[in-house]
């Protein structure tokens, strides 16, 4: 099987990252004009596609995304990118080559869960996916403006899938649009859980080593965009208008 022309494969970042915007409006992860996602382009490395600032989640069609090069200029599409996006992004893609895509949304769980300013804990299998491959990052400053601090959250994130930006909310990338926004799913619910566990008691943790086990099963990307699939066949179901 031949792999896909620049031009297919650009036109398959771009329909998976507005339909992940329009199912993150389904799921409550938007507030007012805050959240971004891109897709680096296959054809240009260094420039990805990003969604309009001020745009609602549950509006953005494939026609509506932004190309955007490594100095903010967007050179497809019209509107306004989000600065805070581009700084945290650009330097998140400069850094990591493997990355295709990165979420960042205010989620609610996620930020509850930042404020305290840890890990996530191994204490579910789908927490699992995570052990040992997020970091946190702890030097909030306010709102992420400054180049250098978009460099330092990309050096927190490492090699990893995930972070937890503290006082601000989580980050995810990946290999594709389907692996980083199924992490951000899973993250945020993974938070969601480890939340509502410690509120009624103390949980038990599974094993360094059963974790370890577990993360190489869930944590992959074929399960990740594998999980990602039933979402995004859903969402195409009902907002075929995304694709526009």
């Amino acid at each position: 099987m031949f792999p896909p022309d620049t031009a297919a494969l650009r036109r398959q970042r771009m329909e998976q990252l507005a339909a992940t915007l329009r199912l993150f409006a389904e799921l409550g992860y938007d507030e007012g004009a805050g959240g971004h996602i891109t897709a680096r382009d296959p054809e240009q490395p260094d420039c990805f596609w990003i969604n309009p600032f001020g745009m609602y989640f549950g509006h953005v069609r494939v026609s509506d995304l932004l190309l955007v090069d490594a100095d903010g200029k967007v050179l497809g599409g019209k509107g306004r990118i989000n600065p805070a996006g581009f700084v945290i992004h650009s330097a998140v893609h400069a850094a990591r080559p493997d990355v295709i895509c990165a979420v960042h949304t205010h989620s609610v769980y996620g930020r509850a869960f930042s404020t305290l300013g840890r890990l996530l804990d191994p204490i579910t299998q789908d927490a699992c996916a995570f052990y040992g491959d997020h970091s946190l990052f702890d030097d909030y400053t306010g709102v992420v403006l400054d180049s250098e601090e978009g460099k330092r959250i990309a050096t927190a994130l490492g090699a990893g899938k995930a972070a937890i930006l503290q006082n601000h909310g989580l980050l995810t990338v990946g290999g594709s649009v389907a692996e980083a926004a199924w992490w951000f799913v899973a993250m945020e619910r993974s938070c969601q859980v480890q939340l509502a566990a410690e509120a009624a008691g103390k949980p038990i943790l599974i094993d360094h080593e059963d974790a370890e086990r577990t993360r190489e099963v869930i944590g992959s990307p074929g399960i990740g965009r594998y999980n990602f699939k039933p979402l995004y066949e859903g969402v195409l179901r009902r907002h075929p208008d995304l694709l526009d």
